[in-house]
């Protein structure tokens, strides 16, 4: 294995579980049994490491989630936001043959770019693979024409909340279905079961904002 992919896979497991704050680059080079001047020397700092992990992952799933999210913008009859949000299903799996365990690593990394406070991530990530974006949204606005940008905005920030605590507990959640319901789970399994979840949610009906009463 090469050094810098060494670094890539160290740095992979590393963010996923401790954060990208929560890790230093001692740490990644202690995993990766490098030193320090090969991170400086392939990536030049810790931000352009951040971005060529989650490259490695969105390499491999925004040509699929692209494809998949334009034959729903693309589809005569209108799609339901199950529908959309089903899209995501076979690219997202398509990375455990990519790497052992990717699926669940990969929604990890994405949501310690929000957990983290990690603001160039996501525009990295929306500069970088702005179709994927771009489709989904769309898809979201034909299946829900009723919402507003910043409605949108509120129910996807939610969602996104719901994904990655459900990915972070994985493992766990699987354990439970198995033990108390014994129900065989696998990670297809739990995406399959929090889809319908985050399609009712951003498919709610729209209130209208008012005060709470302290009453």
């Amino acid at each position: 294995m090469s050094t810098k992919n060494k670094i890539l896979d160290a740095a992979d497991v590393l963010f996923a579980n401790k954060g990208f704050n929560g890790t230093s680059l001692r740490e990644i080079t202690s995993q990766a049994n490098v030193n320090l001047a090969a991170v400086n020397y392939h990536f030049g700092s810790k931000k352009e490491l951040i971005k060529a992990v989650m490259s490695r992952y969105m390499d491999e799933l925004s040509p699929r989630l692209e494809s998949a999210l334009s034959l729903i913008c693309q589809a005569e009859l209108k799609p339901t936001l199950h529908e959309v949000f089903s899209a995501f299903i076979g690219p997202l799996l398509h990375l455990n043959e990519f790497k052992e365990n990717g699926t669940s690593t990969f929604l990890q990394l994405l949501g310690r770019g929000y957990t983290d406070s990690q603001g160039f991530l996501r525009w990295f990530l929306t500069t970088q693979y702005p179709d994927v974006f771009t489709n989904f949204t769309k898809a979201v606005n034909i299946a829900y024409p009723e919402l507003s940008a910043e409605e949108i905005f509120w129910r996807l920030h939610f969602t996104m909340g719901t994904i990655v605590f459900t990915m972070s507990s994985s493992e766990a959640l699987i354990d439970i279905a198995q033990n108390d319901f014994d129900n065989k789970l696998d990670i297809a399994g739990v995406i399959e079961r929090v889809i319908p979840y985050v399609a009712a949610g951003v498919g709610a009906p729209i209130t209208k904002n008012e005060p709470l009463s302290l009453v």
